[in-house]
């Protein structure tokens, strides 16, 4: 009997779920994709169940393939700022959930700035008043779903980020939590005394009665009830947003260590240690994770479309089959031809926050190629990274020399090189690419004496490449010039 901890991995596009063993082998994995609706320009939705049956389905798999197991517990990693609300009594979702990317609040958000409450949400919650948090997003569910603030205003609705809403429909219904990462990207939660505040929730108009308990990341809340594909008494015991989790799955654990994460957005998160740093150019200060009593905080930037972009051209353009194509079809070229691609297809995040701003290709002519468009793309994806990484250093008064990687899209040699071309430092890669789903499993491993020594983990987290810049000063300055001409048009 081999003891596994099993982590689900609830990313936008698709639910995950991987069973690892001690010396963290991947026993199995298995993976299910799940509707993306967008109902109107700017909005993005996905249903409830949907993501549930995902989530289930990939557990049936998993435990279809893997054989003589024990299931010591379970870690979450979530998507983070989408947003549910359900009916306690019933379990039923009231609305299609509303999704990280959706800009659907932005008028919300832009009245409360015009009121002045911008400084209040950043000096309580370390985020910036934009559509992206979940805080607005409560608001426009309990304001436009027929019947929703009455049903909150007696109690009978609850709140969730996906990994509350998970952990409900593990434990029956019976667990109604959060953990702290999750609640420092609500605009909710004080990100000094790590509990939901009173002001914040009347200036949102936020019934209390609604929230989940915070909890830390790394503890059982709860056991296993009534899951088709699981037997019940089986611990839930770690948590943390998909971000935070790779952040500790990269261990990351002292204070300076970076990491980006490439899936369907790009992530930059450096861990800043024991006490919240405040930004002066645009970043996030947000939790890290809690551990027992020790907190851990962490500056982060956030690009809304990397991966997504390639999607994009799969999905919406169709001019390739698969997301592994880009690649072969940027190499065919030498350089994207003088185009610029700016991914602000769902708005632009850190630094610029821009909710109003969209994609745009710049600089084509009639020797434009598809080839250019795809490696304009992955340019793209890793120009905006350069902006974050700016950022971040001058909030620290120093440089960074490397940048450990993961996702689905840091497998893309070609984009891994352009990202250390661009950013002038290392790009290490480790074996393990799925950095987010190792951390929730850690975490919940942790809380069930799985591991009891996590600096003797570091060692396990193998290292499969590093990139090292080769892109000459003055084609790195012309490709960072053009960048910026372009940002400012989109």
């Amino acid at each position: 009997m081999i003891d596994v901890i099993m982590a689900i991995d609830q990313g936008t596009t698709g639910s995950t779920v991987l069973l690892f063993d001690k010396d963290l082998n991947v026993v199995a994995r298995a993976s299910n994709e799940f509707l993306q609706k967008f109902p109107q320009p700017g909005w993005v939705s996905h249903d409830p169940e949907d993501i549930w049956t995902s989530v289930e389905k990939s557990i049936a798999e998993v435990l279809a393939t893997a054989v003589d197991i024990d299931i010591k517990g379970i870690g979450i990693t979530n998507q983070r700022e989408t947003t549910v609300l359900w009916d306690r009594k019933t379990g039923e979702a009231l609305h299609d959930a509303v999704v990280w990317q959706c800009r659907r609040t932005d008028y919300i958000c832009r009245d409360l700035k015009e009121q002045g409450y911008e400084k209040l949400f950043i000096d309580k919650t370390g985020l910036v008043l934009d559509p992206y948090f979940s805080g607005t997003k409560i608001k426009w569910l309990l304001d436009n779903v027929e019947g929703a603030r009455a049903k909150a205003d007696v109690g009978d609705v609850a709140f969730g980020t996906i990994d509350s809403y998970l952990v409900w429909r593990l434990t029956g219904g019976k667990v109604h939590v959060t953990d702290v990462s999750n609640a420092s990207r609500t605009l909710l939660m004080d990100l000094g005394t790590l509990e939901w505040d009173d002001e914040l929730l009347s200036v949102l108009g936020v019934p209390r009665s609604v929230l989940p308990e915070i909890r830390s990341c790394s503890e059982v809340y709860g056991e296993t009830v009534g899951c088709d594909a699981l037997s019940d008494g089986i611990p839930v015991a770690g948590m943390a947003g998909d971000q935070q989790a790779a952040l500790f799955g990269q261990m990351c654990l002292e204070s300076g260590g970076v990491k980006c994460t490439f899936g369907t957005g790009a992530f930059l998160l450096m861990n800043v240690g024991p006490e919240p740093v405040r930004s002066s150019n645009g970043l996030l200060a947000t939790v890290a994770w809690k551990i027992g009593e020790k907190v851990v905080y962490a500056l982060e930037g956030s690009a809304f479309i990397a991966g997504a972009a390639v999607q994009w051209l799969r999905d919406g353009l169709r001019v390739i089959k698969s997301a592994s194509e880009i690649e072969e079809l940027a190499l065919k070229v030498e350089d994207s031809g003088g185009l610029v691609f700016v991914p602000a297809l769902a708005g632009l995040g850190a630094p610029h926050w821009r909710a109003d701003a969209r994609g745009l290709l710049a600089g084509i002519d009639r020797g434009a190629t598809l080839e250019h468009i795809a490696r304009a793309v992955l340019e793209g994806i890793a120009l905006q990274n350069c902006d974050l990484l700016n950022a971040m250093q001058s909030d620290l008064g120093k440089e960074l020399v490397s940048v450990r990687v993961d996702g689905g899209a840091a497998a893309n040699d070609l984009l891994m090189q352009l990202q250390a071309d661009l950013l002038d430092i290392d790009i290490v890669r480790p074996k393990l690419l799925e950095s987010t789903a190792l951390g929730a499993g850690l975490l919940a491993g942790l809380a069930v004496g799985m591991w009891d020594d996590l600096a003797a983990l570091k060692d396990a987290v193998e290292v499969e490449r590093v990139f090292s810049p080769k892109m000459s000063s003055s084609e790195r300055d012309m490709l960072l010039e053009n960048w910026r001409v372009a940002v400012e048009k989109a």
